[in-house]
């Protein structure tokens, strides 16, 4: 043991712990820190007191680095969080400096972790420095008590971690405990995740939800910590304090007792979870094949929800959720899985998932249509601490590359890299492990930094590369096809983090149910559904109760896209805990606070402009090569026609470049009009006008910041030619 810090565990009131725990690894202090009346009112918690704690805890004389000593992991659950009543409250909320994007990054994760955190009697937790060894942390929430361990006997994998350390503090045979864990890969890569454990009653094992976007587990791994185990054998609904119990158990049976009702009917989630979703993105040609090339496939069926609902091992033993009293259950599993490669070849073991992302990253979209393949770079990925997305979708753009002939197995370390080559793949995954070759020299590091790579050391046309590498703001595209909406192309292009699905998933909406006909339409969208789903994250919430089973009678309600049913449920749920009086109004007041208050984050990280959501690749919003726009042909020239342009004549090439002409200009046109609705400058800058509005101004860093860029035009060549939006 390399420090011991005891405390006493205070009363959760109304949510809130009212502290929060700072460490610094480099001297391994230990301190409490209070949580006053004004953080709450303006962070409300979750990722809003995670992004406030960073930005008093970073130097504010410089642009921080994720490798940097002074950057921060913050883990928070929110006053919601760990109600064992509702389900899908048992999410964490991890925030840092992404070595991927250079700006505040964080994930939204199931498991233990955040509520055992806030009953230990923590808000949030905030870990600084870097140790001069590998460590890990223990905090028991039952005896108030944190320890800074040696971790050089523990092993490198995280499904290994586990299991050695909660065999160590458990007291109740592991349900008690909670455990985060990287893994070997994320040393090497900037890819790296974070699992989070949780415990299924009905196997009697620890199972895993993962912090995967942006590489938090990087940084995990550089600053030497190998685990945070978190112990708390007991949590009832009493111990958070709400202000109307009897309230939160209303509201609680009602939103389960729907979900139990009507999940058969929907999506069998329960059932099949995020899995049934291959099959419905094929159908409406969103499933991403080929590095998002097309949106199908004839191998689609292959890994349908069907399949999968085969290979999921129920057993008769049910399934249990990631957080308790979870009625979506959606967490499934593989048991008794024999990996054919690495150090598990011919073990059995257990895969968590896959969820939709991984079956599309690490399967459609690399050409690999066998279960089998997939299910085992799920396993390795997590194992070894890998987010699955930036893994898909890096491997996607290398295997374009190499079929196309643009680098061959020089470049890529002796591996041949054509669609479905899951063995070269593997391969791939287990030198990012070893931190050796083409794997753990370059792969790891991504779509971006390969861009750099194969151009200049292989002379790879660079505009190609930009063209078809799916990647903005430095992270890898979240698996969806979004050549034919326009709200989703912003909705992954005007993001504050970059394109992942968590902060504007609009595509159904925009491209299948037509609900956005107009710029207008589409850049309300672009105003509410970020900050209704940044909301769940500041409250420790899932948001799947939300939206994926939903009302008997929400097609009938007049913003069925909104669930309003469900929106009546949280206003009641976010009452009855804090006692505050709520509208569903004052739910998006929460999040556009500490939505602006990143953008303003990421301008101080000297990114947030402008230039910054402009020149997203070219594939996220048409056909790049002529073999692309062949492929749909029809739809095309339609849209040409429909715009009056006359095509009689044209060759391929030529109708391709019109299209392009005319989408990107789109793109600008949507820009002004999300940055006019979102209450920004045209370089995309909060105002004065909206900082005071949202009762922001009373931090003087953030207003010598506005003050600053409120007034700086944008670059000419990020604005529509036409100009109409704006005015």
């Amino acid at each position: 043991m390399l420090k011991q810090f005891t405390y006493d565990v205070p009363e959760i009131e109304r949510g809130y712990a009212n502290q929060t725990l700072y460490m610094n690894l480099s001297n391994n202090e230990i301190r409490i820190k209070p949580v006053d009346d004004k953080m709450k009112e303006t962070f409300t918690g979750g990722k809003g007191f995670d992004l406030w704690l960073m930005w008093n805890g970073l130097p504010k004389d410089r642009i921080v680095k994720w490798d940097d000593p002074e950057n921060e992991i913050c883990i928070a659950t929110g006053p919601l969080g760990g109600v064992t009543q509702y389900p899908g409250a048992g999410k964490s909320i991890v925030t840092s400096i992404s070595p991927m994007t250079g700006i505040p990054i964080d994930s939204n994760v199931g498991g233990y972790v955040g509520p055992n955190l806030k009953f230990s009697g923590f808000d949030a937790m905030e870990i600084q420095g870097k140790a001069k060894g590998d460590v890990y942390i223990f905090i028991d929430g039952d005896k108030g008590k944190i320890e800074i361990h040696d971790a050089r006997d523990l092993p490198d994998t995280a499904y290994e971690i586990t299991r050695i350390l909660s065999d160590r503090h458990t007291e109740k045979d592991g349900k008690d405990m909670s455990v985060v864990t990287a893994g070997p890969a994320a040393e090497h890569a900037w890819m790296g995740c974070l699992n989070f454990s949780w415990w299924d009653m009905r196997r009697n094992i620890p199972r895993y939800k993962q912090a995967g976007r942006g590489g938090i587990g990087t940084v995990f791994r550089n600053k030497k910590i190998k685990a945070i185990v978190v112990k708390k054998e007991k949590i009832t609904l009493e111990m958070n304090g709400p202000a109307d119990i009897d309230a939160v158990k209303s509201v609680g049976r009602d939103h389960s007792g729907e979900i139990l009702g009507l999940d058969d009917k929907q999506n069998r989630m329960r059932t099949i979870g995020t899995g049934h979703l291959p099959s419905i993105m094929d159908e409406f040609d969103l499933l991403p094949t080929r590095n998002f090339r097309t949106g199908g496939d004839p191998e689609a069926g292959k890994i349908a929800g069907v399949e999968w609902e085969k290979i999921f091992t129920n057993s008769g033993k049910g399934w249990d959720g990631c957080w308790r009293p979870c009625a979506i259950n959606c967490s499934h599993c593989i048991e008794r899985f024999t990996p054919k490669t690495g150090p598990f070849k011919g073990k059995q073991v257990v895969v968590d998932g896959p969820e939709y992302e991984t079956i599309a990253g690490c399967g459609s979209n690399i050409g690999i249509f066998d279960p089998h393949w997939i299910a085992e770079l799920n396993f390795y990925c997590d194992a070894y601490g890998i987010d699955t997305i930036s893994f898909g979708t890096t491997m996607g753009f290398v295997m374009e590359l190499f079929e196309e002939g643009y680098i061959n197995e020089k470049a890529t370390g002796g591996h041949k890299l054509k669609w479905g080559a899951a063995e070269a793949a593997l391969a791939v995954l287990h030198e990012m492990a070893e931190g050796r070759g083409f794997g753990g020299q370059h792969f790891g590091k991504g779509v971006h930094y390969l861009k750099g790579y194969f151009g200049n050391t292989f002379g790879v046309d660079k505009q190609v590369m930009q063209d078809i590498g799916m990647e903005h703001k430095g992270l890898e595209y979240s698996e969806y096809v979004t050549k034919e909406s326009l709200a989703q192309q912003g909705g992954y292009g005007l993001t504050l983090k970059g394109p992942q699905h968590d902060e504007a998933w609009l595509i159904f909406m925009d491209q299948v149910h037509n609900y956005l006909p107009t710029f207008e339409d589409k850049a309300e969208a672009l105003h509410y559904f970020p900050m209704w789903r940044t909301w769940f994250g500041l409250n420790g919430l899932c948001k799947l109760p939300w939206n994926d089973v939903v009302p008997a009678n929400n097609k009938e309600t007049s913003e069925p896209a909104k669930v309003p049913g469900h929106v009546a449920f949280y206003v009641r749920f976010f009452e009855a805990m804090t006692g505050r009086p709520t509208k569903s109004e004052d739910l998006i007041k929460m999040s556009e606070r500490v939505y602006n208050f990143q953008r303003i984050f990421n301008i101080r990280q000297g990114k947030g402009l402008r230039i910054h959501d402009s020149f997203i690749p070219y594939r996220s919003a048409g056909p790049v090569t002529d073999w692309e726009y062949e492929s749909r042909e029809e739809r095309y020239d339609g849209q040409l026609e429909e715009l009056g342009i006359d095509i009689t004549g044209m060759n391929t090439s030529e109708k391709n470049k019109k299209l392009r002409e005319h989408r990107e200009e789109r793109y600008r046109l949507l820009t002004d009009a999300a940055y006019k609705r979102r209450g920004w400058t045209r370089n995309g800058c909060p105002t004065m006008e909206k900082v005071r509005n949202l009762g922001l101004d009373w931090i003087p860093e953030l207003i010598n910041i506005v003050k600053k860029y409120e007034g700086e035009e944008p670059p000419k060549d990020t604005i529509p030619a036409s100009d109409d939006a704006w005015k």
